[in-house]
């Protein structure tokens, strides 16, 4: 790695979320969000925007790593643009790679901790800005962004400060899937089942007619699957 490319790496902007509980599902929802349930989690950092492909470039680069399915794609090359494509795995590593580079445990966030600050420390409400879609947000229609995914941070922050919590890519989370998991899951920092075949994502996705996702909405796929609307952003773990 050059002198240039050590120096260009830089920490994401994150913000704290506090220690505390929440409800976590919904009763008005799919089966596998319910039963509702309190659950605590510890403070964590979340990074307030995905990873960019101008980010994932740099890891790229340094890693000597094979770009991802959709890469030269010119509907995603952007440097604002999340970086898509990426397996779990993909995600796993980049987050190894900034920790090892930066000093600092950076990880994927578990499934609790992205619904907690998805929620912005609100209680039962449907999307990070509350139960309506702001008046600019038509949730089947981006105008002419239809066909590839908006710039990083072009939705109005949740009151944590977080952008794209619900909108723009499915995020990769660390939590193997089961869709009963709620029945009993641990009330303090469930961190999902042991093994699975699949792996947790949350948020929205630019690909599908519906664009905009709840906030207790799960979604999941094989951790080696890699889509142009799938993405990550990072957490970290206080010291």
């Amino acid at each position: 790695m050059t002198d240039r490319t050590a120096s260009a790496v830089r920490e994401p902007a994150v913000v704290t979320i506090p220690a505390g509980d929440f409800l976590m599902g919904s009763e008005d929802a799919k089966a596998n969000e319910r039963p509702v349930h309190q659950v605590w989690v510890d403070a964590f950092a979340l990074a307030v925007l995905p990873v960019k492909r101008a980010e994932y470039a740099l890891f790229l680069e340094v890693s000597q790593r094979a770009p991802t399915l959709d890469w030269d794609d010119p509907r995603f090359g952007d440097p604002l643009q999340p970086a898509v494509s990426t397996t779990w795995f993909d995600a796993v590593d980049y987050c190894s790679w900034l920790a090892e580079k930066t000093g600092k445990p950076y990880r994927l966030p578990t499934e609790a901790e992205r619904e907690k600050a998805s929620r912005g420390g609100g209680r039962d409400k449907l999307y990070p800005w509350g139960d309506n879609l702001p008046d600019w947000m038509d949730p089947q229609y981006r105008g002419d962004d239809i066909e590839r995914p908006d710039r990083v941070g072009c939705d109005p922050p949740n009151p944590y400060g977080l952008h794209n919590m619900a909108d723009l890519v499915h995020e990769w989370c660390a939590d193997w899937y089961a869709p009963d998991y709620y029945l009993s899951s641990p009330t303090r920092n469930p961190t999902g089942p042991d093994t699975g075949v699949r792996r947790v994502s949350r948020g929205g996705a630019w690909r599908h007619q519906l664009k905009v996702s709840r906030c207790s909405a799960r979604s999941s796929i094989p951790p080696d699957r890699a889509f142009s609307d799938y993405g990550f952003r990072v957490a970290l773990t206080p010291r």
